[in-house]
């Protein structure tokens, strides 16, 4: 008999009196909640690294960090801009990002004439170039491990937000398995031995997490959803085939950045403006995002489009005015990572996301112990994953299969910036 078998039958032995379904929902939760353990607790702890993920960049690039008391006045977008042109680290500006927060430099996306990107660093207020960071970081690293396993978006998407499913599945057979759940928010942990302490830890952090697991299975599903074609249509936008008379097949120069802000104030007021991105073959315009008055949307929903060459404000885009489709995908993201209310939710989110992380470890840990104490084994805390990897059966290469491929595809990600 499997190990797997030995369980459910060692189960269903220890608890004659338990009703059958609430039996057969056990076996549900127990299968769903260690099958994927392995792949299912990586992507948890990737996204939950993710919601730091600028920081741990900001951690490990000195020259990404300012002075907090150095910082007056608004962003000066126009003098970043010139001193990133002048700049020796030879690159077309691409874009330039506001600061994260106080203690953030502003970051100016380049792209070298071999094709490579990387980031300046500028100080808000002087435009002071002080350094050079590389396109591929922590950031870049683990959102895309987490998103897709650096795989084609079409392809990792949906392996990766399948994973709503198991979680759909757990949390609902948690429900019919812990009768009584709302009894759990004060249980203290005991100490009894490592099967009771992981069972109680299993407890605790689940009704806690109650909200954010179903807030992480309703954003997941949304991007399952999408990778299906299901997505949002896309905001109003200035097309390239409509571009404005005297413009060539080249992406234009910025004739006066500082004309072009001027203009977007007055066309926009309020707008806080978050990203410039510059002009390209593929949109021949400066477009200018931020955040207005629309809650849960990103920067690009409140955007205004600009001509260049005159500083003519050709288009603006209000969050407000999206609708209910568009503003479901535009809150998925800020929900899923928690940026939405700076720190304030970040760091809910991150501790929320460590106990989610924590619920699959100790789910595959009571099952392991369980295996020891039913063969008579001490229970230690050593012998907490021992039973696990048996437990997981070929499910277990699957996991271990696209978790190597993420780490493969890192080095062509990497190579992508000198």
């Amino acid at each position: 008999m499997s190990v797997e078998g030995a369980a459910i039958e060692a189960l269903q032995r220890s608890k004659p009196g338990v009703p059958k379904r609430a039996r057969n929902w056990w076996v549900v939760h127990q299968w769903v909640g260690l099958k994927l353990s392995l792949f299912l607790t990586f992507i948890l702890f990737t996204g939950t690294l993710a919601v730091v993920s600028h920081e741990i960049d900001w951690l490990l690039q000195p020259s990404l960090r300012v002075a907090p008391a150095s910082v007056e006045g608004p962003v000066d977008w126009a003098a970043i801009a010139r001193n990133a042109a002048r700049h020796e680290a030879i690159g077309k500006t691409v874009a330039i990002e506001a600061p994260l927060a106080s203690a953030f430099a502003a970051r100016v996306r380049i792209e070298r004439p071999d094709g490579t990107l990387a980031y300046l660093h500028a100080h808000p207020t002087t435009g002071q170039i002080q350094g050079v960071g590389p396109w591929v970081g922590a950031a870049r690293i683990l959102r895309n491990m987490h998103r897709h396993l650096n795989l084609p978006t079409w392809l990792g998407v949906p392996i990766v937000s399948s994973l709503a499913f198991v979680l759909l599945v757990s949390l609902v057979s948690s429900f019919m398995v812990y009768k009584k759940w709302w009894r759990g928010f004060a249980k203290p942990l005991r100490k009894r031995d490592a099967r009771t302490w992981w069972g109680d830890f299993h407890r605790l952090a689940g009704v806690w997490s109650l909200w954010f697991v179903a807030l992480i299975i309703l954003t997941s599903v949304w991007y399952f959803a999408e990778s299906l074609g299901l997505d949002a249509p896309r905001a109003p936008r200035v097309e390239a085939a409509t571009s404005v008379e005297g413009s060539d097949a080249h992406a234009p120069e910025v004739a006066d950045l500082a004309a072009a802000l001027t203009a977007t104030r007055e066309a926009y007021p309020g707008l806080r403006i978050q990203q410039l991105l510059f002009p390209r073959e593929a949109s021949p315009y400066l477009e200018l995002q931020g955040d207005h008055e629309a809650l849960l949307v990103r920067p690009r929903a409140n955007a205004v489009w600009i001509d260049p060459t005159s500083s003519q404000v050709l288009l603006t885009t209000d969050g407000r005015d999206m609708g209910l489709h568009q503003r479901i995908g535009e809150m998925a993201d800020p929900l899923h990572f928690g940026n939405f209310g700076g720190y304030w939710t970040k760091v809910p989110w991150f501790l929320f996301g460590l106990a989610m992380t924590g619920l699959a470890v100790s789910g595959a840990a009571i099952y392991s112990l369980r295996i020891a104490r039913e063969r008579g084994s001490d229970i230690r805390l050593s012998r907490s994953f021992a039973g696990m990897w048996r437990g997981m059966g070929h499910w277990r290469w699957i996991s271990l299969g696209l978790i190597a491929v993420g780490f493969a595809l890192l080095v062509p990600l990497v190579q992508q910036a000198p």
